[in-house]
């Protein structure tokens, strides 16, 4: 469980605090009495957005963590959440160069500055399932092999690895998320860049079809309430000997197909909605993981987290949030 009072007048620094995840976890953090700053580049091709942290009362810093000054950023946090990331698959498959200077060496230039100006700040790194790559069995728990099945995955296991690195030799607390389908409100919807899941709500809300791809692949989704209970745990208690260092899966509600997940949405708008079955895109194809599941029972377990809401309720509200805000979204 989350202990609010833990967050009150802690200095929190949140890299790509505009974007999905990192504005729902600044708007909990400032309702909490945290000071905050979100440092984010704003990259056009992102999910950030100024308007993700409208009434948070947090500190926006446009800046790129490639080149921005981060000494007078970092000086003194008590926590650092680190949500910057390139994300998209396709862009690290285009340019895997930029892909691994953002997801990696960039990574290493902000743990140095860390060390430097806030060397006992505890860390929770943002990461991902994708480097597993196909899945061998389902559910996947963080024993699997690692077998990322694009660039993306390649930079973003370095970058995880580079601050589990920083626990080993210098001891600072350090926990690892490897994230699954999160979804929510303030995720990108314009286009299916973040998350396929975005493109859906947005046709379901216009009343246009969406395209569903292959239909059978499994996928476990998380809805981002659960999302920032789970990174507010981890740092509340990130140097327990049960999670400092560790890497651990979050899942959150049952899997599912990806007709059902097209079914569930449609039923969420009050059965308004449909869409059409394609075959994988060709492009596409050669690194989709098919279907995931995640074992996540390491950190329920460590933590004592679970997640509250369901995938039909999660459904729900997303649309709810959704449909007086969707001109802004577009």
């Amino acid at each position: 469980m989350v202990t609010p009072d833990f967050w009150r007048g802690r200095r929190v620094l949140v890299t790509g605090g505009a974007g999905f995840l990192g504005s729902n976890l600044c708007h909990a953090l400032a309702g909490f009495g945290a000071r905050v700053t979100a440092l984010d580049a704003m990259m056009p091709d992102g999910g950030a957005s100024a308007r993700n942290l409208e009434g948070a009362g947090v500190m926006l810093v446009r800046g790129d963590i490639r080149d921005t000054e981060l000494h007078s950023l970092c000086e003194g946090v008590d926590v650092l959440f680190n949500m910057a990331a390139q994300t998209s698959h396709m862009g690290g498959q285009k340019d895997p160069v930029a892909d691994i200077a953002i997801n990696a060496v960039a990574q290493v230039r902000l743990i140095g500055v860390m060390r430097e100006v806030a060397p006992k700040a505890a860390v929770v790194h943002a990461s991902t399932r994708q480097f597993y790559g196909r899945p061998r069995a389902l559910p996947v728990d963080e024993l699997h092999p690692v077998n990322p099945p694009d660039a993306n995955g390649v930079s973003k296991w370095a970058g995880e690895q580079y601050w589990l690195l920083e626990q080993r030799v210098h001891h600072r607390p350090v926990v690892s998320l490897r994230l699954t389908n999160c979804y929510g409100p303030r995720l990108r919807i314009r286009d299916a860049r973040q998350t396929f899941l975005g493109i859906w709500i947005r046709r379901v809300l216009e009343n246009e079809p969406f395209e569903v791809w292959g239909g059978a692949q499994l996928r476990d989704l998380t809805y981002v309430e659960d999302v920032t209970d789970a990174f507010l745990v981890s740092a509340e208690k990130a140097a327990e000997p049960g999670l400092s260092g560790q890497v651990f899966n979050l899942g959150g509600s049952p899997p599912t197909s990806l007709i059902d997940l097209a079914n569930r949405l449609i039923a969420a708008n009050n059965g308004t909605g449909s869409f059409e079955l394609r075959e994988f895109p060709a492009d596409r194809a050669p690194i989709d993981i098919g279907s995931y599941a995640a074992d996540d029972t390491a950190f329920r377990n460590a933590s004592g987290w679970a997640p509250k809401v369901d995938l039909d309720e999660g459904l729900r509200r997303s649309l709810a949030w959704y449909r007086p805000r969707l001109s802004d979204y577009l």
